[in-house]
C-alpha cells in the first residue's frame, strides 16, 4: 500500500497513519509484516528515523526524520513539550464545554522488556479537552434506550501510555471502538448500527518549530472513510475536517 504523505522537505517527512498499522516492529505482534517506518522507507527509498509513536488502532499525523541528527532534534523538541498536538475522539455521552483533565497515570509496564522492573510512582498526566458536538442516536446501547455520542478536541499536554484513552475512561466518556478501556456494549451497539469499527481517536494535527528554517509547521491530516462514515450517520459536517 502507498502512504499518503502530509507533509515532507530535506529533513522531516509527515504521514497520515492509518489505523490498524504499527509504526514499526514489535513483539507485540510478531506476526505482523506490514509496518509504517518500512513501508515509508520503501516508498521514498530512504531511510527514515521515527520521533514519536500513534497506537496501532488511532490514525493521523506520525512524523518522522530523514536523518539521525534531525531525529535527535525533533525528539528533544517533544521532551521538552514544544510540540503542540491536536486529537479529534469520539466519546461515548455528552462531553461538553472546555476544561483540563489533570490526572497522574500508572506506568504501564511493558510484560517482556520490563519483566524484571519495579512498579514506578504514577507519573504526571495533562490533558485539555474541548467539546465540538453531540448527537442523540434513537436506539439502545448498554442500559439506555437511546444511545449519547460527542465530538472532542483533545490535546495533550504530556506523553503517557494510552494518555488519552486512558483520561477518557476516567471521565466516564470512553473513546468509542476503544477495546482496552472503552465500553463493549456501546462499541457493539455503534459497530452494528453504522458499520464503523475502528478506534475513534485520530491524530488531526500537529505543529512546530522547524529545527533548520525556523519556521511554524503545522501538519494537518484529513479523516479516513470511517470517520466520514460516521460522520454522515451522525448528521455532523464533516468539511470542516475533510
Amino acid at each position: 500500500m502507498e502512504l499518503d504523505i502530509l507533509y515532507q522537505d530535506d529533513e522531516l517527512i509527515a504521514i497520515n497513519k492509518p489505523a490498524g498499522m504499527l509504526v514499526h516492529r514489535s513483539w507485540l505482534d510478531k506476526h505482523e509484516t506490514v509496518f509504517a517506518m518500512q513501508t515509508l522507507r520503501d516508498q521514498i527509498g530512504q531511510h527514515v528515523f521515527p520521533i514519536h509513536r500513534l497506537d496501532r488502532p488511532t490514525s493521523g499525523v506520525l512524523l518522522f526524520a530523514l536523518n539521525s541528527e534531525m531525529a535527535r532534534i525533533i525528539s528533544e523538541q517533544f521532551e521538552q513539550h514544544q510540540v503542540q498536538k491536536s486529537y479529534l475522539a469520539v466519546v461515548r455521552g455528552y462531553l461538553q464545554g472546555e476544561d483540563r483533565i489533570d490526572y497522574p497515570l500508572k506506568v504501564i509496564l511493558d510484560k517482556i522488556a520490563d519483566k524484571f522492573s519495579q512498579p514506578k510512582e504514577p507519573q504526571e498526566a495533562i490533558t485539555d479537552y474541548q467539546g465540538l458536538a453531540t448527537v442523540e442516536m434513537p436506539y439502545p446501547a448498554g442500559k439506555h434506550q437511546t444511545a449519547r455520542y460527542s465530538l472532542v478536541a483533545l490535546q495533550p499536554k504530556t506523553g503517557r501510555k494510552h494518555q488519552l484513552r486512558r483520561h477518557m475512561k476516567h471521565l466516564f466518556h470512553p473513546i468509542m471502538g476503544d477495546t482496552k478501556y472503552g465500553d463493549l456494549h456501546q462499541n457493539r451497539a455503534l459497530t452494528e448500527k453504522s458499520g464503523v469499527d475502528r478506534l475513534m481517536l485520530h491524530s488531526r494535527t500537529l505543529s512546530f518549530i522547524h529545527p533548520i528554517t525556523l519556521q511554524k509547521i503545522e501538519i494537518i491530516a484529513p479523516l479516513d472513510e470511517q470517520w466520514q462514515q460516521l460522520f454522515t450517520f451522525f448528521d455532523w459536517n464533516f468539511t470542516q475536517f475533510y
